[in-house]
């Protein structure tokens, strides 16, 4: 009897470890599912904006019209909780849903097909038991007639449709199967960067065949260029792109934004190293350019007619200060524009849309910190075409100009609630060049732009004009030049006495720049003061000039340092350094200036009062926060700004001896440094 009990006990534990075994196993195979959906992105086109993750209901763009994606969380009313794994089987590889009906090509089931059976088994298990059920209707889709009749999409599928799994190349070693496997599956790569044919098929679903070179070689998508991947960079280059959202030529725009991050930077290590090999081993295309030459051979350099064309003066203008005068950009925060694959492409469809309609960068592990580039759609047409058609040309990126048409049709197809039009009131650097004197106040601006390279004797520090005097002097509470010179000569407080313009130059020069005065009389005063005067318009001295100073900010906000040395890590100190010593480029250029130390301008300076460095701060600072035109500057609230001011403001910095005659008459400020 005793016996019999514990053979039963035994059986029973026996039952128990299967099923624990099972369990494990089936958490396994979910997990791995769950690995697979990431490798899919099948959360960016399943998952509306600040939408449950799966559910659908995003907007899909077609040239046919508009679908919505499906919710494919398990709920068994509107999800795909009744699917069997049969016919989830079936919509993965023949894109027919459970009812019967026939699935758009939108959702890449061509791709999937690719699939092996049990990488198919462990998604389904995720997408059954991994996510929460979550009731939402799916929307229906809007094509237009005759599309949407669905009986043509079973033609469509005996026309174009290969449901085999993927078969290696026995030719190929197993690290180039793997990523040929990702590239053409999963990660159906060729759903944006293959061309599309007449009836919307793929040319090419691989590297073999008589169309395979075409596969991958390059599609525009809902306005977007989708590149060539083709042996497009080095595989390091490729997998870091894929990582972290960017490399030393580009940085993700668009759509692909939304694949690294929610997608690519998941990916284990060896498969994107799988995956980039794949790619390097596609010869180019037929329309596509030479690989990439070697990082030494793009020289990013200032280019020649940067001052002397309209173009140029229109990129210095509006994208000089993140992108630089010499296309490099800078490291790990806005993208280089010199052998950027974006620029050079021969479709501008991507560069135009960016340039109407703004973007972001991915937020990664790498790169958790998302920069915006603001939207340029206030800018005519025209101005647009010259700025695209400078950076196309130059820098050796050797691309076709973009005519203006190109940039009307484009924002003509655009959501118009994405883009800005309306006007925007600066002076447009690139009339100078009609002017009588241009040739002199094309310096005048360059002394503003490039202080510390052509006025060296008289710039101590590492500051230029424009490092408080944002594009050239153009920004509104940007400390702008525009109007400024019709009020001169004006009472200076500081100087207890009516001052002129040169007068008020100098003292920037002294405090600011911590350097020497410039001659009244010399070629240079006279070229800063004659841009002055052209930024000046028809102000007169009576006028305000709205966005005029840098604003204010209220006095009575009691800052708290200890705060602002956070706020200073979070915000400031990826642009101006952990120690406040500035940001320079690889050639040891300083890029953007030193916030203390001996470098940095002295304790004169309005910057190294509190509140008027609060009040820029509010206003201008970081910039690439959000989409503002022009800089997406700003975004800090009054005591961020106050706090993050108070921080760097009171840090050491240089003295100076003029101290001793300031306010000889009117009471200093209370925030005052001496």
């Amino acid at each position: 009897m005793k016996i019999g009990y514990l053979r039963g006990f035994l059986a029973l534990l026996a039952i128990a470890a299967s099923s624990l075994a099972l369990a494990e196993n089936d958490t396994g195979v979910v997990e791995r599912g769950r690995y697979l959906a990431q490798l899919g992105d099948c959360v960016a086109c399943h998952t509306t904006e600040k939408g449950t993750p799966m559910a659908g209901g995003r907007a899909l763009e077609t040239p046919f019209g508009k679908l919505y994606s499906t919710n494919i969380t398990p709920d068994k009313e509107t999800g795909i909780g009744n699917y069997t794994f049969e016919q989830f089987d079936r919509a993965m590889r023949k894109g027919v849903a459970a009812d019967g009906h026939n699935l758009y090509p939108a959702m890449p089931y061509p791709s999937y097909a690719k699939m092996t059976a049990d990488d198919m088994q462990a998604l389904y298990a995720y997408l059954m038991q991994g996510l929460a059920p979550l009731k939402q209707v799916n929307k229906p889709s809007e094509m237009h007639w005759p599309f949407n009749m669905r009986w043509g999409l079973a033609i469509w599928n005996w026309l174009f449709l290969d449901d085999e799994p993927f078969v290696p190349n026995s030719t190929k070693d197993a690290s180039w199967n793997r990523g040929a496997y990702l590239v053409q599956g999963l990660g159906h790569c060729g759903a944006c960067h293959t061309p599309r044919g007449l009836l919307f098929q793929e040319k090419a679903m691989s590297e073999s065949g008589p169309n395979g070179s075409l596969f991958l070689a390059g599609e525009t998508v809902e306005s977007w260029r989708a590149l060539s991947l083709r042996d497009l960079w080095t595989v390091e280059d490729t997998r870091t792109f894929l990582k972290t959202g960017q490399n030393r030529y580009a940085t993700a725009s668009g759509n692909m934004a939304d694949v690294i991050m929610h997608s690519t930077q998941h990916v284990r290590d060896d498969d994107l190293l799988a995956i980039a090999s794949y790619l390097k081993s596609l010869p180019a295309g037929p329309h596509d350019k030479a690989a990439h030459p070697a990082p030494k051979a793009v020289v990013a350099k200032v280019p020649d007619d940067l001052f002397s064309t309209r173009g140029g003066l229109g990129y210095i203008q509006f994208c000089g200060d993140c992108h630089r005068a010499d296309g490099s950009g800078v490291d790990k925060v806005f993208p280089p524009l010199a052998g950027n694959p974006t620029v050079s492409s021969k479709d501008a469809s991507t560069l135009v849309h960016i340039i109407l309609t703004g973007g972001q960068t991915a937020s990664t592990t790498t790169h958790p910190r998302v920069f915006v580039m603001p939207a340029f759609a206030r800018l005519a047409d025209r101005e647009l075409a010259e700025i695209l058609s400078f950076v196309r040309t130059s820098w050796g990126n050797g691309a076709p100009v973009v005519d203006t048409g190109t940039v009307a049709k484009m924002r003509a197809e655009l959501d118009p609630k994405t883009t800005d039009s309306s006007k925007f009131e600066t002076p447009r650097l690139a009339n100078m060049l009609i002017a009588r004197n241009a040739q002199q106040l094309v310096r005048g601006m360059r002394l503003h732009l490039e202080t510390k390279d052509l006025l060296p004797e008289h710039v101590g520090d590492q500051l230029n004009c424009t490092s408080c005097h944002l594009n050239a002097g153009t920004v509104a509470d940007g400390s702008p030049f525009v109007g400024v010179s019709a009020f001169f000569p004006s009472y200076g407080a500081r100087a207890g006495k009516i001052i002129t313009l040169e007068e008020r130059i100098n003292g920037c020069f002294r405090r600011s720049m911590n350097g020497k005065p410039l001659a009244k009389e010399s070629d240079d005063m006279k070229a800063m003061v004659a841009y002055f005067d052209w930024m000046k318009g028809e102000t007169k001295p009576e006028d305000k000039v709205a966005g005029r100073g840098v604003g204010k900010i209220d006095r009575s906000i009691k800052p708290d340092p200890d705060n602002g040395k956070k706020i200073y890590a979070d915000q400031c100190a990826i642009c101006h350094g952990e120690s406040g010593e500035g940001l320079k480029n690889a050639a040891g250029k300083m890029v953007y200036p030193p916030l203390w130390g001996d470098e940095s301008f002295n304790i004169g300076a309005g910057m190294a009062r509190t509140y008027t460095a609060a009040a820029f701060v509010k206003r201008n600072m970081p910039i690439g926060f959000h989409g503002k035109f022009p800089l997406g500057q700003g975004g800090l609230s009054d005591q961020e700004a106050v706090d993050v001011a108070a921080y760097f403001s009171h840090q050491p910095r240089p003295d100076f001896p003029d101290k001793v005659k300031d306010w000889p008459k009117d009471p200093k400020p209370a925030d005052a440094r001496y």
